[in-house]
C-alpha cells in the first residue's frame, strides 16, 4: 500500500515538473486588474480629448490642433502599455520568486515571442490607418482588440489555458465593434479595461487565492 502511495506521488511529481517545464505559470492575475484599472483611466482621458476635439473643431485633414490631439492619445496608449507591463513583471517576478521558478525560462521566451508577432503586425496595421485619416482612424480600437486577442491565442500555448478564452473575447468584441465605429473608445475601455479586470480577478480567485502568490 504504501509503494502505491510513493509511486502515486512520484508520478505526481514528475507531471508537475513536465507542466512547470512546458508552461509559464507565473502570470499574476493582480497585475490583469491593474491593466484594467489602467486602460479605464486612459479610456477616460482620452475620450475626454476625443470629445473637446469633436465639440471645438471640424476634421479638415491632418492639421496642428488634430494632430496635438492624435499625440496625447498616443501618449495615454503608451503610458498604459508601460504602466501594464511595468506592473505584470514586478507582480510575476515576485509570484515567480515565491515558487521557485525562473521567470524567463525558455518557456516564457517562447510565449513573448509568439504574442509579440500578432502585436508588431498589429501595431504596423494601426499605424497604417492612423496615417489614412478620419475614417481609416476609426477602425484602430477594433484593430487593436483584435490584434491584442490574437496574440493572446497565440501564446495561450504556453502558459494558463484561461488565457485563450480572454483572447477569443477580445477579437469577438473586436469584430462586433467595426460595426458600431462611433463606439469604438467604449468597445476599448471594455476589452482592454473590464475584461483585464474580471480576468485578473478570476485568475487571483483561482490560482493565486490561498497560495501566498
Amino acid at each position: 500500500m504504501k509503494n502505491n502511495q510513493d509511486q502515486l506521488e512520484a508520478l505526481q511529481d514528475i507531471r508537475q515538473m513536465m507542466k512547470q517545464s512546458s508552461r509559464f505559470l507565473s502570470l499574476s492575475g493582480f497585475s490583469g486588474v491593474m491593466a484594467g484599472v489602467y486602460a479605464l483611466t486612459g479610456a477616460y482621458f482620452g475620450n475626454s480629448l476625443i470629445q473637446e476635439y469633436k465639440a471645438n473643431h471640424v476634421y479638415d485633414g491632418y492639421t496642428s490642433t488634430y494632430m496635438a490631439m492624435l499625440f496625447k492619445c498616443t501618449l495615454i496608449c503608451t503610458a498604459i502599455l508601460v504602466a501594464s507591463i511595468a506592473t505584470a513583471l514586478l507582480l510575476s517576478k515576485r509570484r515567480a520568486n515565491k515558487k521557485g521558478y525562473n521567470l524567463f525560462d525558455h518557456t516564457a521566451i517562447r510565449m513573448i515571442i509568439n504574442m509579440a508577432i500578432p502585436l508588431g503586425a498589429g501595431g504596423v496595421f494601426c499605424l497604417a490607418l492612423i496615417v489614412k485619416g478620419e475614417t481609416a482612424l476609426e477602425f484602430v480600437a477594433p484593430s487593436m482588440l483584435i490584434f491584442y486577442g490574437l496574440s493572446l491565442i497565440n501564446g495561450s500555448k504556453y502558459t494558463l489555458n484561461d488565457i485563450r478564452y480572454l483572447g477569443l473575447l477580445e477579437v469577438i468584441l473586436g469584430l462586433v465593434s467595426c460595426f458600431y465605429l462611433n463606439h469604438g473608445i467604449l468597445f476599448w475601455a471594455l476589452g482592454f479595461g473590464v475584461l483585464h479586470i474580471v480576468y485578473g480577478s478570476i485568475m487571483w480567485f483561482k490560482y493565486e487565492r490561498g497560495s501566498n502568490a
